[in-house]
C-alpha cells in the first residue's frame, strides 16, 4: 500500500485541510517553509544502485532520507545538522553502511533543491489519542501531496485515511520519488555524466571527422571534471580529468596521419604537459586513498606509527593542489584548451591532405588495432625472469594504448567479442600496473623517509614505514610472478585467432 499521494486537482492545501477535517478529526501541528536537497556522487553512484539521497530542512528540524528509487520507500534517515563532504563523516552507522560503498571516495554533492510549505497534521480518535501524521507538501510549481505516516498499533487507520484520499479525495497513489520531476524542472537528467567513453561511430565515417568527434567526447570529460579538479571536491575528478587526457594523448599518438602535423604535435605537447602537471597530485591522492590499507598491512602494534607518514602526505597533497589549481587557471592551460575546442569544432576540408584522412575510420580502427595488438604479444613474448622492469613497464603502456583504441572504436565491433577481449586485456593490465605501482611506491616511500628524516621524525614510524616497503617489495615479487600466467591466458591461440577474426 502506497503511503504518498499526489493531488491530480487545483485542491489547495487550505481546502484539503478543511475537507479532511469533515472526515476525521485533524489536528494541525505546524505549518513552515522547508527545503529539499537531493544529494549523490557527481557521477550519480547512488541512482545508478535505485537510492535517492534527500536532505530536509527546516525551522524547527532537519534530517537526510534515503529512499528508495523504485518505490520512494525509506531505507534508512538520521537527523543533522549539514551535509558532510563524504559519507564517512555521516554519525548514521545504518546510513554509512548503504551509500558508503557505492560512494567510495566520491563526495556527496548537491543535484537539485526544492522548497516548499510543509504542513504537519495529527489525526485523533475519540479519545484524542494521535492515530496516524500526515505530512503535507505545498509545492508551487507541480502537485501537491500528501504522506502518511504510520502509528504503531493503529494499522486500521491508516487504511482508512488510505482509502478515503483515494475515493473522496480523488489523489492518485504515488511510487514516484520526487528528484525525478525535481530535476527535470531544473532543466538536468539523472546519469548526465558518466566516465565510460561511449562514442557511435558509422563505420562509413571518414576517419579524420570521426576522430575529431572522439576528441570532442574527450574534451567534455575534461571540461566537466575541470571545476572539481580545481576545487579539490574528490579524487575522482581528476582522476576522470587525467584518464581523459591520456586518452586524447593515446589518440594523437596512435591516430597519425589525420590532422596536420604541426597542429598534431602543438596539442601533442599541450596535453603531454597537462598529465605532467597533474601527476604529482595523482600520486599523493592515491598514497592516501591506500593509506588504510597500509596500515593493516602492518602488525597491529606499529599501526599508529604510521600517523605521521598520513600528516605529511596531506601536506603535500595541500601544496601540490595548490599549484596545479594554479594552473589550470593559467592562461597557458585557458587559451590551448580554448583553441583546442574551437579546433574541433571547425569543419573538415573537402580534399584533405593527409594520408590516412580518407581513410573510412572502420578501416583505420581495424588497421591500428592490429598493429598494436602484434605490438603486445612481441614484447610479451621478448619478457622471461631475467628481463628488466623497464620491459614490463613498457609492455603496460603498449597495453594502455591498445585498450584504448579499443574503447575508442568498439561500437564498430561485435559487443559480446569486443567486451571480452576488453576484458582479457584489463586482467594483463591490472598485473602489470600492479608491478608498476609496487615498485613506484616502494621508490617514492624510501624519498619520503629522507624527507621525514630530516624533519626528526620519530624513530618508530620510520621503523614502519621500512615495514611497509618490504610489503611492498613481496607484493612487487608476486605480481611480477603472476605476469606470466596472465600473459599465457591473454596469448592463447584460441584468443589469437578470434582476435584475426574481429
Amino acid at each position: 500500500m502506497s503511503l504518498s499521494f499526489n493531488f491530480i486537482t487545483s485542491l489547495s492545501a487550505k481546502k484539503f485541510i478543511a475537507k479532511l477535517s469533515d472526515k476525521a478529526t485533524v489536528q494541525l501541528v505546524s505549518k513552515q517553509y522547508s527545503l529539499k536537497t537531493y544529494y549523490d556522487s557527481f557521477d550519480w553512484r547512488l541512482y545508478a544502485k535505485g537510492i535517492s539521497c534527500e536532505f530536509n530542512r527546516s525551522k524547527t528540524n532537519s534530517s537526510l532520507i534515503l529512499r528508495t528509487l523504485s518505490d520512494d520507500s525509506i531505507l534508512a534517515s538520521v537527523d543533522l545538522d549539514e551535509v558532510p563532504n563524504f559519507s564517512h563523516q555521516l554519525p548514521s552507522e545504518q546510513v554509512r553502511n548503504i551509500i558508503g560503498p557505492l560512494l567510495d571516495c566520491r563526495a556527496l554533492m548537491a543535484v537539485c533543491n526544492l522548497d516548499y510549505e510543509t504542513y504537519s497534521l495529527n489525526i485523533l480518535n475519540k479519545n484524542e489519542k494521535i492515530i496516524l501524521r500526515l505530512v503535507l507538501e505545498e509545492h508551487e510549481l507541480f502537485d501537491n501531496r500528501v504522506i502518511l505516516l504510520p502509528i504503531k498499533g493503529y494499522n486500521k487507520a491508516i487504511e482508512h485515511i488510505a482509502a478515503l484520499l483515494t475515493t473522496d479525495f480523488a489523489l492518485i497513489p504515488s511510487h514516484k520519488p520526487l528528484l525525478l520531476t525535481a530535476l527535470h524542472m531544473q532543466g538536468r537528467k539523472p546519469n548526465d555524466y558518466s566516465s565510460k567513453l561511449n562514442v557511435n561511430l558509422d563505420p562509413d565515417m571518414r576517419a579524420d571527422i570521426a576522430t575529431k568527434y572522439i576528441y570532442s567526447h574527450l574534451l567534455k570529460a575534461i571540461k566537466d571534471n575541470e571545476q572539481g579538479t580545481i576545487a579539490n571536491i574528490d579524487s575522482e575528478f581528476l582522476h576522470d580529468f587525467r584518464v581523459a587526457v591520456r586518452r586524447t594523448r593515446a589518440g594523437l599518438s596512435q591516430l597519425k596521419n589525420l590532422l596536420p602535423e604541426d597542429t598534431s604535435q602543438y596539442y601533442t605537447d599541450f596535453f603531454s604537459w597537462l598529465g605532467q602537471v597533474t601527476g604529482t597530485v595523482r600520486d599523493l591522492d592515491v598514497y592516501l586513498l591506500n593509506f588504510t590499507a597500509y596500515k593493516n598491512s602492518l602488525p597491529e602494534s606499529m599501526r599508529d606509527d604510521l600517523q605521521p607518514l598520513y600528516d605529511f602526505l596531506l601536506t603535500k597533497q595541500k601544496h601540490a593542489q595548490k599549484e596545479l589549481a594554479t594552473k589550470l587557471r593559467s592562461s597557458r592551460y585557458l587559451t590551448t584548451i580554448s583553441e583546442w575546442e574551437q579546433y574541433l569544432k571547425v569543419q573538415a576540408p573537402l580534399k584533405p591532405v593527409e594520408p590516412n584522412a580518407k581513410l573510412s575510420i572502420k578501416q583505420l580502427a581495424d588497421r591500428r588495432i592490429w598493429k598494436n595488438y602484434k605490438r603486445v604479444l612481441q614484447e610479451g613474448n621478448a619478457i622471461n625472469e631475467h628481463s628488466p622492469a623497464e620491459a614490463l613497464h613498457d609492455l603496460r603502456k603498449s597495453c594502455k594504448k591498445l585498450r584504448y583504441l579499443m574503447e575508442f572504436f568498439q561500437n564498430l565491433y561485435p559487443e559480446q567479442q569486443i567486451k571480452i577481449f576488453i576484458k582479457n586485456l584489463k586482467g594483463l593490465q591490472e598485473v602489470l600496473g600492479d608491478f608498476q605501482d609496487y615498485a613506484t611506491q616502494e621508490l617514492t616511500l624510501k624519498q619520503f623517509s629522507e624527507e621525514m628524516l630530516a624533519n626528526q621524525v620519530p624513530a618508530n614510524t620510520l621503523l614502519a614505514m621500512g615495514v611497509l616497503i618490504q610489503n611492498l617489495d613481496i607484493l612487487r615479487t608476486k605480481a611480477r610472478d603472476d605476469f606470466s600466467a596472465k600473459f599465457i591466458f591473454f596469448k592463447h591461440e584460441d584468443n589469437q585467432q578470434q582476435f584475426r577474426a574481429f
